[in-house]
């Protein structure tokens, strides 16, 4: 059988990407109102959180406050408020998890749903595998792909939405506590307004280019890295369909050679790959170390002056961390984007390979099924 020849077809990242979505949106705009309670759980749940770790903030500054005056009542006292605000944040957390991935499970069965019954519909798995580079291995992309292409945009907006609102809160803790610097230079004393804000965008800014110039190539490593194991996957089913019996020919020496092709390119992207995690582990890894340290001293000035309490220097120098925790979203979500992006891709050359089935039964252009 001749099957349709659309190998001329070149797909760039952003039909593919258009594609899914395509698909992938109409469990929400069918099912509006069971989406938009579960939105509005998650986006309380996320407010919540960010006022519990304003008031753990809080409670850091008074228990310090506590410890530099050896106030034995107010340290007991901070010690008891410190247990129901562990909890309820405990509870927040148990409760954004069955929330999340309640939301990823309803969405992931819509859109398997819909992509099986196209993919068995006129039994269109007989003629979909290696129509096309790119369709290898549809099982893979249908059980696997959906997965992550539907589990990751959720975790990613929640973490952004978490960041950004948490940057923007912290940032006034910053600016309240941390007050000017007055710095001497040559003889002139220059202030300083809002410098520990200052000084967070600034070190966020350095790590975050940083990580970016070292790890810009793993978004195109982990895609070519996906694509070499489906491909290996392809070329082992191909000996599924050999018969089994005495008489049987060897198999294919071809089929041998395009295996073992097939797994040295998985452990060449694999190499690659794991070269990437390794120069943007020493930057991750720097930035963990480093982030407290650098918040430490550039709030001790303020400390040793008499301007600022010990509770205000660890109130300080955690909501520090936590602001430049927030701006390293794109750094910390740098690998999990590249890997969305790769099964993004993937699902959607399957969502196009079927659509140009389905035109060919038809014998006409149509509008394709979502």
């Amino acid at each position: 059988m001749r099957f349709f020849d659309f190998s001329a077809f070149m797909f760039n990242h952003k039909e593919l990407t258009e594609r899914f979505w395509h698909s992938a949106l109409l469990l929400w705009r069918d099912r509006k109102s069971w989406a938009v309670a579960l939105g509005t759980c998650l986006l309380i749940i996320v407010l919540l959180q960010l006022v519990v770790q304003v008031l753990l903030n809080l409670w850091n500054r008074n228990f310090f406050d506590a410890l530099e005056k050896r106030d034995a009542a107010t340290l007991w006292y901070q010690a008891k408020m410190f247990v129901p605000l562990a909890a309820f944040s405990v509870l927040l957390a148990a409760t954004s998890v069955w929330a999340r991935m309640t939301a990823q499970r309803g969405w992931r069965e819509a859109l398997t749903r819909r992509v099986v019954g196209r993919w068995l519909q006129n039994d269109r798995f007989r003629h979909l595998n290696g129509m096309v580079k790119g369709t290898e291995n549809p099982e893979y992309r249908i059980a696997v792909d959906i997965r992550v292409a539907t589990d990751a945009p959720i975790d990613l907006l929640l973490a952004f939405v978490t960041s950004l609102l948490t940057a923007f809160t912290f940032f006034g803790v910053l600016w309240t506590i941390g007050g000017s610097l007055a710095v001497p230079v040559f003889g002139v004393t220059i202030t300083i307004p809002g410098y520990l804000v200052i000084g967070v965008i600034l070190y966020s800014g350095a790590m975050s280019t940083l990580m970016m110039f070292v790890g810009h190539h793993m978004t195109g490593v982990i895609e070519r890295m996906n694509q070499s194991e489906a491909e290996f996957r392809a070329a082992a089913d191909a000996f599924r369909g050999e018969k089994v019996a005495e008489d049987a020919k060897p198999i294919d020496g071809e089929k041998r050679n395009a295996l073992w092709l097939r797994l040295q390119a998985v452990l060449l992207w694999w190499r690659e790959f794991c070269w990437q995690l390794v120069r943007t582990t020493l930057i991750s890894h720097s930035n963990f170390l480093l982030a407290p340290v650098v918040a430490w001293l550039l709030c001790v000035p303020k400390y040793l002056s008499g301007a600022m309490t010990l509770g205000e220097l660890t109130q300080s120098a955690a909501a520090f961390v936590t602001v430049q925790s927030a701006f390293n979203w794109l750094v910390d979500n740098y690998q999990r984007l590249a890997d969305w992006r790769s099964s993004v891709h993937r699902v959607g050359s399957l969502l196009i390979a079927l659509d140009e089935l389905e035109a060919k039964e038809n014998a006409k252009p149509g509008p394709a099924q979502p």
